[in-house]
C-alpha cells in the first residue's frame, strides 16, 4: 500500500482525476467523455514529443530543438504540399519523419562525436532550425487554400470513433513501451542515465547509445510536423514557438529524472495530460492562455524540486549521522 502511494504514476493519475473534477464542479461538461476525447486529441502532439524527450533525457541529456525541428520539417512538407499537391500523403509523411531524422542525428553527432554539452548543442540547433525555416518560406504563410485536401484530411479523420491524431499518439505510446522495456535499446538509455562509466564495463556504447536517443526524438519531432500544420491547416515561421518547455515539463512531471536514468513511458504520457488538461481547463474559467507559460514553468520548477526529495539516497543521510555522531 505504502509503495502505491508512492508510485509517481498513481499520485498523478489521481491528480488529473481531481482536476477534471475540480473543473466539472464549476463548469458542467468539462468532463463528459466527448470533450475528455477531444482533450486526448488536443495533448496528442504533447504526447508524441514527450516520449522522444524521455528518451534523451533518460540518457541524461536533453533536447531543447524539437520544436524547431518540428516547425521546419512541418514548413517543409507544407511547401512541398503546396508546390506540387499531387505528391502522396504518405510520401509527405516519410518526408518529414526522415527530415526529422536527420536533425536529431545531427544533435546526437555533435553530442557524440565532438563531445558538447547537449544544452548547449540543443539551444544551438534550435536557432539553426529556425532560421530555415524562415529561409524555406520566405518569411510567408502557407495557409489552408494552398493545401491539398488530403493533406489537412488525416490527423481529422475519425476511426472507430477517435481522430487518427489520436490513434497515431496511442501508437507511439504502444511503441515506445515496447522499446523501453523489451529491447537492448531502451535497457540501454536506463544504463547510460543512470551510470554512464558502469554502462561502458557492461559492452554499452554510450556515445551511439545517446545518438540514437537525439535521432528517436528528432524522427518523432519530424511526425509532429506533418500532424501540426496538417491539423492546424497553416504553415509559419512561429509555428510551436516555445512548445519545448511544455514537452520538457510533461517529462519532468512524469518523473522523468533529469539526472537521468529514472522514467517511464507512462510517466511521460500522464505528465502530458496534466499539462493538457491545465491548457484545456483555463480557457474554460476564463484565465488567459498567456499563464500557461507561467504555470508550465512553475510546475517544471516544483517537480524537479519533489523529484530531488524522492531521488535523495539513503546512503547519504547515514553518512550524515555518521559525521554528526563522530
Amino acid at each position: 500500500m505504502t509503495r502505491l502511494l508512492k508510485s509517481r504514476e498513481l499520485l498523478l493519475s489521481a491528480a488529473i482525476l481531481a482536476l477534471i473534477l475540480l473543473v466539472e464542479s464549476r463548469f458542467r461538461g468539462f468532463a463528459a467523455p466527448g470533450n475528455l476525447t477531444a482533450v486526448f486529441n488536443d495533448t496528442s502532439v504533447l504526447i508524441i514529443l514527450a516520449l522522444g524527450q524521455m528518451a534523451v533525457i533518460l540518457t541524461k541529456c536533453i533536447d531543447l530543438s524539437v520544436a524547431a525541428n518540428l516547425a521546419l520539417t512541418g514548413m517543409v512538407v507544407a511547401t512541398l504540399n503546396a508546390a506540387m499537391p499531387g505528391l502522396p500523403v504518405g510520401l509527405l509523411i516519410l518526408v518529414a519523419i526522415g527530415l526529422g531524422l536527420v536533425l536529431g542525428a545531427f544533435n546526437g553527432l555533435l553530442v557524440w562525436l565532438l563531445d558538447i554539452p547537449p544544452i548547449v548543442v540543443t539551444l544551438g540547433t534550435l536557432t539553426i532550425y529556425r532560421g530555415l525555416v524562415f529561409t524555406v518560406s520566405g518569411g510567408e504563410w502557407i495557409n489552408s487554400f494552398e493545401m491539398s485536401a488530403g493533406f489537412t484530411a488525416l490527423p481529422r479523420a475519425t476511426l472507430l470513433g477517435l481522430p487518427v491524431l489520436s490513434w497515431v499518439a496511442i501508437a507511439a505510446i504502444a511503441l515506445a513501451w515496447l522499446l523501453i522495456r523489451l529491447t537492448p535499446l531502451g535497457r540501454a538509455f536506463y544504463a547510460v542515465g543512470g551510470n554512464p562509466h558502469a554502462a561502458v564495463y557492461t559492452g554499452i556504447d554510450v556515445g551511439r547509445t545517446r545518438f540514437m536517443a537525439f535521432v528517436l526524438s528528432g524522427g518523432l519531432a519530424g511526425l509532429c510536423g506533418y500532424l501540426w500544420v496538417s491539423r492546424y491547416a497553416v504553415a509559419y515561421t512561429d509555428v510551436a514557438l516555445g512548445f519545448e518547455l511544455d514537452v520538457v515539463a510533461a517529462c519532468v512531471i512524469g518523473g522523468i529524472s533529469i539526472a537521468g536514468g529514472i522514467g517511464s513511458v507512462g510517466g511521460a504520457v500522464l505528465g502530458a495530460l496534466f499539462l493538457g488538461v491545465i491548457k484545456n481547463a483555463l480557457p474554460v474559467a476564463g484565465i488567459s492562455p498567456f499563464w500557461q507559460l507561467a504555470i508550465s514553468g512553475a510546475a517544471i520548477i516544483l517537480a524537479v524540486a519533489f523529484n530531488a526529495r524522492a531521488e535523495r539516497r539513503a546512503g547519504r543521510v547515514i553518512l550524515k549521522r555518521k559525521e554528526a555522531s563522530a
